[in-house]
């Protein structure tokens, strides 16, 4: 079928589609603007390479191709490099409708074929697509070339348009396998081997001082480390990509490293257990300065000096099927190291252990940028899961890392059966410990696990004789997925780092000027841990966190003006109320006039008289307090929580606390605030909490959708599952905190979500120690004390948000210290989030 245009198409341009217009129009002249209203586009894919590098260019950048759809036909386009910015914050995205307002055509001079459209400037439309509404499969539209000319390899196969590139990069990382010149898994082969003359591993140490070259290899894969995208091209490199595998034969164990080419063809065929016959390899020195993962249990000698080097132009693999395997052989069985939670515990700090769970939180996916300055600039993606094996009352705590392997990484959700190999034991005060990948990590989940070599493990038997113990019901009701979760938790005491790298729980101290930055560089879905000083001069309560869904436009231009940068007050957000129905309000009118009674009735006693500072009903004091004496068995003392007693003179409180008109909201502020901000240079502000902050209850029905939410912005579009509103965790309101800098030029306002729960997946290993709930002593522990615990059927009567905030008072002119932890939640949506306050004494 021949997708061109035919001269008969475009003889008549108005009866031509959007694309097709736009294709004529531009391939005639150099520069084509378009008018703002004429026809929208659908985003269909957004696929990311990396650029060549032009003179006096500091540092690798990345091109960026988006495939866009009028509904009629599809094609594939170029995005300026002045609009890459939008694809880093998510705002371009797929699935999303855009207006094209100005765009070029452009000719590969150094190429016979067709020419393509640059997007120049844009106006990015709703979020969910009115183009893609009434599109069933994107693929079977056609593609869209110039009229005239060859069908073009670039536009229409898995090839960037500009630049002499040969592939495309994982949208959101360098370690996944993206696009389809990365072959799969395929059968081994059954070829008659010679092994009559083989070299062992043991002697090619001898070999490469010798310079012989070495007969064949007969060896087994025992670990396999994660894609190396290392972005050098040359002459004959036209994928830089390594890969790194340890491999054993009865004699010893070494590194083989797989380079270029190579890596399209076999990383994905390579697994371990894999056994190799290898013919024209070469040997060279090993790189000293690379992690390598744990092999002592395997009790063989391990061979450091020297790998084995598979080369694309000379090296020749073949993969033995399992069946042609033979005894004689005697290559070595993979081994684990299988450690359970109970075990754990003993190991000291930066072991490897292999673990095996179930499932019951899924942490959203998150970014952190590469600490390592050289190669092109890179993230690694990560996410945060709980699991328990049956022999602790507590769960693993993982931190895992993308292991180049995307099929598993974007399933892992709860009530999978999760085994994760390689992973480092880390020990941090104030925290429980928990477990981090390496780069010879691998992960498999329920439907991965045949035919791998750890099923006949001992412990892994175990653990499927305990599972079969479970009632799945009971395991549900406490899987939660996605949500804020930051670990570990910050330290008890802050101790400002002198290093560049500060512990993993530790935050570097940086000014509010800096934070701004920080928060105006952020790409999509980037966490950060930072820590700045001053003072908080106001805090305000809200009721319902905003949904961040957008039927709206919204003009994007070149020059983008940062989103979270604002000059309202703490004041001046618009609430979720006031976007409501009219149903809605009249509900939320009624709850704030409920508020104020009971603020009203709190604060009585010190309108009759300003000296007093506790209840002046004696019943009511009896009743409130029969709420606040628990019985703590392990300590063996009775702990009396007053939280009132802790409020300032009652008269000042009258004007410092009050209901806001606009919204359903509660606020305190210091008494110079009001002064303060008028004198702001700037006020950073982010609009509170969003629906993607907030766990959610993991249901089966709605375990797309939830998965879904948690991964990141997928880079080709599917259409969506919609299965309705997911229901969070817990319904409880927010802290919205105004921090001023130390100098009084800059406040940013953030947010603080007390954990109220112990089945927040945010409670675990969190210290809980007793405190008074202030508002200081929330902000400072980060949670309502004592927490609820469903297992053991007991609740908590805590303060209202109204008794916490006549507390705050004690804020006023308090220096302190706040660690923030950063997210980009893509748009112009930043998450700052309070994880704890310092007072500094």
């Amino acid at each position: 079928m021949e997708d061109n245009l035919s001269s008969s198409e475009v003889s008549d341009v108005s009866k031509l589609s959007f694309l097709q217009r736009t294709l004529e129009r531009g391939s005639s002249s150099k520069c084509l603007k378009l008018r703002g209203g004429e026809v929208c586009v659908a985003v269909i894919s957004v696929q990311r390479y990396l650029s060549e590098q032009s003179d006096g260019q500091q540092g690798d950048s990345y091109s960026y191709d988006v495939t866009i759809t009028d509904g009629v036909w599809r094609t594939k386009c170029f995005l300026h490099t002045s609009l890459n910015h939008l694809v880093q914050t998510n705002t371009l995205r797929t699935g999303r409708d855009i207006s094209i307002t100005q765009c070029s055509f452009v000719y590969n001079e150094r190429s016979l074929g067709p020419g393509y459209i640059c997007i120049e400037e844009l106006t990015c439309g709703a979020d969910r697509s009115v183009v893609l509404s009434s599109v069933k499969d994107v693929s079977a539209l056609p593609m869209l070339v110039q009229h005239g000319m060859k069908r073009g390899v670039e536009l229409l196969s898995d090839v960037p348009l500009k630049a002499s590139r040969k592939h495309y990069l994982s949208l959101w990382n360098n370690d996944d396998p993206e696009g389809d010149t990365w072959i799969p898994g395929s059968p081994s082969t059954n070829t008659p081997l010679d092994v009559s003359k083989l070299t062992p591993l043991s002697s090619l140490e001898s070999s490469l001082h010798q310079g012989w070259k070495p007969l064949p290899l007969l060896v087994r894969i025992i670990h396999k480390s994660k894609l190396r995208y290392y972005g050098r091209f040359g002459p004959k490199v036209d994928y830089p990509f390594q890969a790194y595998f340890e491999v054993a034969d009865q004699s010893g164990i070494t590194s083989l490293v797989l380079w270029n080419d190579l890596c399209l063809e076999f990383y994905q065929r390579l697994t371990v257990g894999t056994v190799l016959y290898l013919q024209n390899y070469f040997l060279r020195k090993s790189y000293s300065k690379r992690s390598r993962p744990y092999m002592d249990h395997y009790r063989m000698k391990i061979f450091t000096s020297v790998e084995i080097s598979l080369d694309p132009r000379s090296a020749v693999i073949t993969v033995v099927s399992p069946k042609g395997v033979l005894p004689q052989w005697r290559l070595p069985e993979v081994s684990y190291q299988f450690t359970t939670r109970s075990e754990l515990e003993t190991l000291s700090n930066n072991s490897a252990c292999d673990v095996i769970c179930l499932v019951t939180f899924v942490g959203r996916v998150e970014r952190v940028k590469s600490k390592y300055p050289a190669g092109p600039e890179k993230f690694w993606t990560y996410r945060w899961i709980h699991g328990f094996d049956g022999t602790s009352e507590q769960p693993f705590i993982l931190e895992v890392f993308s292991s180049s392997q995307p099929d598993v990484y974007s399933q892992l959700g709860p009530m999978a059966y999760l085994v994760c190999t390689q992973m480092r034991v880390c020990h941090v005060e104030g925290s429980l410990l928990y477990l981090t990948s390496s780069n010879e990590t691998e992960s498999f989940i329920t439907g991965y696990h045949k035919g791998r070599p750890y099923v006949s493990d001992p412990k892994v038997k175990s653990f499927i004789t305990w599972t079969k113990t479970l009632k799945d019901d009971v395991f549900l009701q406490k899987s939660t997925v996605g949500g804020h979760y930051c670990y570990p938790h910050p330290p008890l005491n802050y101790t400002q780092s002198m290093t560049d790298t500060p512990s993993p729980a530790q935050a570097t101290l940086v000014s509010v000027a800096d934070l701004k930055k920080e928060l105006e560089t952020l790409h999509y879905r980037e966490h950060k841990r930072l820590a700045i000083q001053g003072q908080i001069t106001a805090v305000r309560y809200i009721k319902h966190p905003k949904t961040t869904e957008s039927t709206g436009t919204d003009r994007t231009e070149v020059s983008n003006v940062p989103a979270d940068v604002c000059e309202s007050d703490t004041h001046s957000h618009p609430s979720t109320a006031e976007q409501t129905s009219m149903a809605e309000k009249t509900s939320a009118s009624k709850r704030k006039r409920g508020q104020k009674r009971a603020y009203e009735k709190i604060t009585e006693g010190g309108e009759q008289d300003q000296e007093e500072e506790s209840y002046s009903d004696p019943e009511e004091v009896q009743e409130f307090e029969s709420h606040s004496h628990l019985q703590n068995e392990e300590r063996g003392t009775k702990l009396e929580l007053h939280p009132c007693r802790h409020a300032p003179d009652v008269s000042r409180l009258n004007e410092r606390l009050f209901s806001s008109p606009d919204s359903d909201a509660l606020s305190w502020e210091s008494s110079g605030w009001s002064q303060q901000k008028e004198e702001l240079w700037e006020h950073l502000c982010h609009g509170g909490l969003n629906q993607v902050s907030l766990c959610q209850r993991f249901t089966i029905d709605d375990k797309d959708i939830l998965l879904q939410q948690s991964n990141l912005q997928p880079a080709r579009w599917t259409p969506e599952n919609n299965t309705g509103p997911t229901s969070p965790l817990t319904d409880s309101g927010y802290y919205q905190v105004t921090i001023l800098g130390m100098n009084k030029e800059i406040a940013v306002d953030a947010v603080f979500s007390p954990i109220v729960s112990a089945e927040e997946p945010r409670a675990v290993g969190l210290p809980q120690d007793p405190h008074g709930n202030t508002m200081l002593s929330c902000l400072s522990s980060g949670f309502l004390c004592p927490l609820n615990d469903p297992a053991n059927h007991s609740e908590v009567m805590h303060p209202e948000p109204a008794e916490v905030l006549m507390t705050a008072s004690e804020l006023e002119d308090t220096h302190v210290v706040c660690v923030l932890d950063l997210c980009h939640l893509g748009g112009d949506q930043i998450e700052v989030f309070v994880s704890k306050v310092y007072k500094v004494s």
